[in-house]
């Protein structure tokens, strides 16, 4: 007997987990499958690389494993899709099974991006993304331990900053002149970096590895003018690869991730793409091509594949925001900065700093900000709304802690 075709999903992450809730929500009444290639129901990551490290925790469920049973969606783990047949609208995956698709959802998210000639091993040199990395790496946040960490980017820094919160002795590579040289300011960068050394973080910037030996007892990195590095583990965070395999393999369009329209659609209009694996347009920034790795942005695009699976033609209309916790400081970034010419600061209480960044037309394209705890995060909201209302503000008000952006939204 031939299985009934319905939708199917590959990727039990953040996106493809709401995304099978919602399509139950919205009324989808045939077979929904639900593959991840990880033991788990589907989680949230961005735990994983702050209070999951300090203590042994479980993964923070999306939902409980019963509500899939209760919703009658099959949640297949620990298994891979290998192969998927478009002309027979099937998906091959690990174990022989095939499942037939009236409509297919790609999530399949990203994986670390590895060094070229030290794979991982789980042991001396390690990547955060999974659960099973968190749990691998919550041994080593001790005291008496050192931890390695390449990369001064979001996951490099809040992972040293939560193993030097627990004790452990840290020292961070980053090749670039500065941390954070992707996607933030250099004001906020710098504050952040003053921040960490302080905490007694060791930050080797413009490092050139030369070396990596792993052995027995600890790993050891050979810099160029510099000495030689003793570390107990290595910690690789020098980006994320989008996992578009699949879909390359299907004869679907693949650049930087798998290219979909402002409806999360690819070219085969029965499959759709969405989260941290996906390219698609921004109409907010005339149509620009971006794939965005946020937590935000794959609940959101979880809900909104969903309606557009089941016949809604919602494009991708929300600005894209970022945040990162370390210490007691909160970044968050929101809009695309690299499509400002200029820049307004507002000093808050405190030594928080906002800046929004204006395009040469003067409207406001994207805004970040550092404060303590939750100092700067009404703003940048509200920032973001004028962001995605396309305002031209006025630069004084902006730049005046004591003026409200909300007077902005009613004139807008």
């Amino acid at each position: 007997m031939v299985a009934e075709a319905g939708i199917v999903i590959i990727g039990a992450g953040e996106c493809g987990g709401r995304a099978a809730l919602a399509l139950r929500e919205g009324g989808y009444d045939r077979p929904i499958t639900l593959v991840g290639d990880e033991p788990h129901a589907p989680y949230e990551r961005p735990p994983l690389s702050k209070g999951m490290l300090a203590a042994e925790m479980a993964p923070k469920w999306i939902a409980a494993a019963d509500e899939y049973t209760a919703k009658d969606i099959t949640l297949l783990t620990d298994i891979s899709a290998t192969r998927i047949d478009r002309e027979g609208k099937t998906v091959h995956l690990g174990d022989g099974r095939v499942l037939p698709y009236e409509k297919l959802l790609l999530a399949t998210g990203t994986r670390p991006r590895a060094l070229p000639n030290v794979p991982f091993d789980g042991k001396r040199v390690l990547a955060l993304r999974t659960h099973a990395d968190a749990h691998a790496l919550q041994p080593w946040m001790a005291s008496g331990r050192h931890v390695a960490i390449l990369g001064g980017g979001f996951i490099g820094l809040e992972l040293a900053a939560t193993a030097r919160l627990a004790g452990a002795q840290v020292t961070v590579l980053e090749g670039l002149p500065r941390v954070l040289m992707r996607g933030v300011p250099e004001a906020l960068a710098l504050r952040l970096q003053q921040r960490h050394a302080a905490e007694g973080i060791d930050l080797q910037l413009g490092a050139k590895l030369d070396q990596i030996k792993p052995h027995p007892a600890g790993i050891t990195m050979s810099l160029v003018d510099a000495p030689v590095i003793e570390a107990d583990i290595l910690v690789v965070g020098i980006g994320a690869v989008p996992n578009a395999e699949l879909a390359a393999d299907a004869g679907l369009p693949v650049d930087n991730g798998i290219v979909v329209d402002a409806c999360l659609r690819t070219a085969d209009p029965d499959i759709f793409a969405a989260g941290d694996c996906c390219n698609f347009p921004l109409e907010i920034y005339g149509g620009r091509r971006v794939r965005l790795e946020s937590w935000r942005s794959a609940q959101e695009q979880g809900a909104l594949v969903a309606a557009n699976m089941l016949g809604a033609e919602h494009a991708v209309a929300s600005v894209p925001w970022f945040w990162s916790d370390q210490y007691d400081l909160s970044l968050q970034v929101a809009g695309l900065m690299d499509e400002g010419t200029s820049t307004v600061e507002r000093k808050l209480a405190d030594d928080g700093l906002i800046l929004f960044h204006l395009a040469a037309d003067g409207r406001l394209v994207a805004v970040s900000g550092l404060g303590t705890g939750n100092a700067i995060a009404r703003d940048i909201r509200l920032a973001e709304m004028l962001i995605a209302n396309r305002t031209v503000p006025d630069p004084e008000i902006l730049g005046d802690p004591n003026s409200k952006l909300k007077s902005l939204l009613r004139a807008a």
